[in-house]
């Protein structure tokens, strides 16, 4: 079996692995932060507590896609999806993924896990990437050049999905 995660995703399979270190065959993590921000949690609050209703205007929205450089075709559901979280949750789980660490059983998960971080991500995710390489005995460390923070699944699908029959096919 294989399990995919990108950015939160990833995180929650990283505490999936860290519980069950047989959980899966494989594991592919795309961007995923194992090194905590206390800054970042603190200013959570505060600036979405502010700014939460603005997320819900089309213009505002529009510019925050932009900034996250996925395709253009993705726009309305991304909208849609953002429309329906609620500001405690959008807090909830922005300062929860903000806190995330890797535990110590971590380094004990016998799947084979595939780690992507593009080339133009945070120095925080770079960072996470290779500790998570350096304490994963059974991983590979891929950085995609001229990436940013997950675009390699969600708007290079096509070459994600290549990847995951690649690592399928090699066993």
């Amino acid at each position: 079996m294989l399990i995919g995660g990108l950015s939160l995703g990833g995180q929650i399979l990283l505490e999936m692995l860290s519980r069950r270190k047989d959980l899966c065959r494989f594991a592919m993590v795309e961007s995923a932060a194992v090194i905590p921000s206390k800054l970042t949690y603190s200013l959570i609050k505060p600036a979405f507590g502010s700014c939460y209703e603005l997320i819900r205007q089309k213009w505002f929205s529009k510019l925050q896609f932009r900034s996250l450089r996925m395709k253009p075709e993705l726009f309305n559901d991304y909208y849609q999806d953002t429309c329906g979280i609620t500001k405690q949750n959008m807090i909830a789980f922005l300062q929860e993924s903000s806190m995330y660490f890797m535990k110590k059983s971590l380094g004990e998960c016998v799947a084979e896990i595939h780690l992507f971080v593009g080339e133009r991500e945070n120095k925080r995710i770079l960072l996470s990437a290779r500790k998570l390489h350096e304490t994963l005995e059974k991983s590979s460390l891929n950085v995609l050049p001229a990436m940013y923070h997950g675009e390699f699944s969600i708007n290079h699908a096509d070459l994600y999905v290549k990847e995951l029959c690649a690592i399928v096919k090699q066993h």
